[in-house]
């Protein structure tokens, strides 16, 4: 499971994830793509059931890149607790993926199990999410 080694603060506020990315929004590295095309946030969990897929489709295969990291901490309070006293403790961290936000790259594969691979993906992510190839538009 992703998470980070160490974080500045333990806990942090919610804050916004609306509006279309600006950066990550393009392929670096692969020829095929899985872009996102919603906001949502993304647990490590769901990432690695993606790159489980990936990697099973492909059969090791090709090089696979993960583009997105969950650096943000989501907090819950215990089940029947009652209102106030305080924030919860980290559970789980997330990633922020805006509209645009290229998750995964792959090269080294035909376009056809690429294709088949980022689909298979797209269904463990929360989000709708587009296969695209370097080069078109």
């Amino acid at each position: 499971m992703l998470l980070p080694k160490k974080t500045k603060y333990r806990k942090v506020r919610k804050g916004k994830n609306d509006g279309v990315a600006t950066r990550g929004n393009y392929l670096a590295f692969g020829d095929y793509g899985l872009q996102s095309i919603e906001n949502e946030r993304i647990t490590g969990r769901q990432i690695e059931a993606a790159r489980q897929a990936i990697t099973h489709h492909v059969q090791r295969g090709g090089k696979i890149w993960i583009r997105i990291f969950p650096h943000t901490p989501v907090t819950r309070k215990p089940q029947d607790v009652k209102m106030g006293s305080g924030k919860g403790n980290p559970e789980f961290f997330v990633a922020k993926v805006k509209t645009g936000t290229v998750m995964f790259e792959m090269k080294g594969v035909s376009e056809d199990v690429a294709r088949e691979a980022m689909r298979l993906a797209g269904h463990k992510l929360p989000v709708k999410t587009k296969f695209i190839v370097r080069g078109q538009l």
